[in-house]
């Protein structure tokens, strides 16, 4: 397969749900909070938290792994290729300072989805070039978990991007449902949240809220 023809089969989800156990409300417990996400529809998930170490986030993505599997859902580790290989997730999400995406493909093998961070349209053709089967970009929006990322990019390069990139493209980055109709004007038809989801009083009923504004 062309690296510049992605595999958009294995990307058979639009909602990404990436993890951040901090941005949890007090007392709601993370793969509570996935659980009832995945209730809610969403069929992805990132295993984010950077701050833990290999052997704590080894008991979490096994928990996490199973409860996926549950729910037909697929699991993405954040930069870890061990940790994706030692609980057989379905893939891997790639930053700007992970291992190039042709190294982790010949680690993890064609079946496994590999994600990339992007922030410039230049980073998503070079992503594409590599090989990754879909990129998320961003942040759209200002958002707190992306403060370290600069200013948001906003609708404009979105636009552009999602009409000529040869992956699937996922808006992230102050992603709500109320922003949703004007993601879907500037072409944009997956998106990757934290917040919209996690910090939701009932985040089975925000993940079914977010997947029904998204059909539109």
């Amino acid at each position: 397969m062309s690296p510049l023809c992605a595999d958009k089969g294995k990307v058979d989800f639009s909602l990404y749900l990436i993890t951040d156990r901090k941005s949890l409300p007090p007392g709601r417990d993370l793969v509570a909070a996935v659980r009832a996400a995945l209730r809610g529809g969403v069929r992805a998930v990132q295993l984010r938290e950077k701050d833990l170490s290999a052997a704590e986030l080894y008991p979490l993505a096994l928990e996490l792994r199973q409860l996926t599997r549950e729910f037909s859902a697929r699991l993405l580790i954040n930069d870890r290729v061990d940790l994706a290989l030692a609980v057989d997730a379905d893939g891997l999400h790639l930053g700007a300072h992970s291992l190039p995406v042709h190294v982790v493909r010949q680690l993890l093998g064609e079946q496994r989805i590999i994600s990339v961070s992007t922030h410039h349209p230049d980073e998503v053709h070079r992503a594409a070039l590599a090989g990754a089967d879909f990129v998320t970009f961003g942040p759209i929006y200002a958002t707190p978990s992306k403060l370290p990322y600069g200013p948001p990019v906003g609708l404009e390069p979105l636009a552009a991007i999602c009409a000529n990139a040869p992956l699937p493209v996922f808006a992230l980055g102050g992603v709500n449902v109320t922003r949703l109709p004007e993601l879907r004007t500037a072409g944009c038809r997956q998106v990757a949240v934290i917040g919209a989801i996690l910090q939701a009083v009932d985040p089975e009923a925000a993940a079914a809220e977010l997947l029904r504004g998204m059909a539109g």
